[in-house]
């Protein structure tokens, strides 16, 4: 490379980090500065009224998965807080799930449409993201509580005596988080979907293929980046829900995105809600991990 040509790259290296910095700046200062501060906030002891004692402390850290016994301070696990991991996780994998078995066929549905048609169908679909999410789970909760439209619906046809209670369970977050977040697994799959080359199904087809073995393997493999982009688009914002476990779930269905509330609210106790929030954080770290290399895991040789 001739020094001339050496310059040139080098002064458009330096044009595009100059270019980069103002994003650069505004991430570290809204993303990784308070995760500086939350991560710091862990390793201190919690203030009588809230805040922290600047002098360190593992308590946060432990907190997590034991608790500490009041008269002799030995320590067991904390089964509440156990419970709380798990139903978040349960809850988030299962809502990922249900949104996918929904939204494929809807993506399906909407790509296989005439083209001039399609942008009506993907409008009806984004337009829940019109309202707010407080608005879209209250919508959700007139629609399962006891005089709401189900049960409503259900005495009306003489199917049920009484309401059927639906609020303030499992069941009622995870419908609610289905609801608010299958668009985030629409789209996706649509834009993988809308790049499949059709005449691969009529191959297979006429290779006597049925209908499954041509959905597993030819269209699931092809359109798996779309799988895996839906899916953390679900999962993440579903592990750390917060408005509609609450609402939905009341004060007895709590996930993690709640509990951490709790800490920095009535619990006072902002080393534990630190230390929650950067578990949260490596738990969102391990499924993004895990679902890239999903992604970019090779296809087997079907030979």
């Amino acid at each position: 490379m001739s020094p001339a040509e050496d310059a040139v790259r080098q002064r458009s290296d330096r044009n595009g980090w100059l270019l980069v910095t103002p994003a650069l700046v505004v991430l570290a200062l809204a993303a990784i500065l308070p995760l500086l501060v939350m991560l710091v906030y862990s390793f201190l002891a919690p203030g009588d009224f809230g805040n922290v004692e600047w002098e360190f402390s593992t308590d946060g850290w432990t907190s997590i998965l034991f608790q500490r016994d009041i008269f002799d301070g030995t320590l067991s696990l904390a089964d509440a807080h156990l419970t709380i991991f798990w139903r978040s996780l349960w809850l988030s994998t299962v809502t990922t799930l249900l949104a996918f078995v929904i939204g494929f066929p809807t993506a399906w549905f909407i790509a296989t449409r005439p083209v001039q048609q399609r942008p009506i169908w993907l409008f009806l679909v984004t337009l829940p993201f019109w309202t707010n999410l407080l608005i879209r789970t209250f919508a959700i909760l007139e629609v399962i509580r006891s005089e709401g439209l189900i049960n409503s619906a259900l005495m009306g046809l003489g199917v049920i005596e009484e309401p059927i209670q639906m609020l303030y369970t499992d069941g009622a977050v995870l419908v609610g988080m289905a609801y608010v977040y299958l668009p985030l697994m629409v789209l996706p799959l649509y834009a993988a979907i809308d790049r499949f080359d059709m005449r691969m199904l009529e191959a297979a087809y006429d290779l006597y293929a049925s209908r499954w073995q041509a959905l597993r393997r030819i269209v699931l493999p092809i359109v798996k980046p779309g799988i895996v982009a839906g899916s953390i688009l679900v999962f993440v914002p579903s592990l750390g829900a917060y408005v509609t476990p609450r609402v939905l779930g009341g004060g007895k269905n709590m996930m993690i995105g709640n509990f951490i509330e709790l800490q920095f609210g009535q619990g006072r106790n902002w080393p534990l809600g630190a230390a929650l929030s950067m578990t949260l954080l490596i738990i969102v770290t391990i499924a993004l991990l895990f679902y890239v290399r999903a992604a970019n895991r090779p296809r087997a040789d079907h030979g």
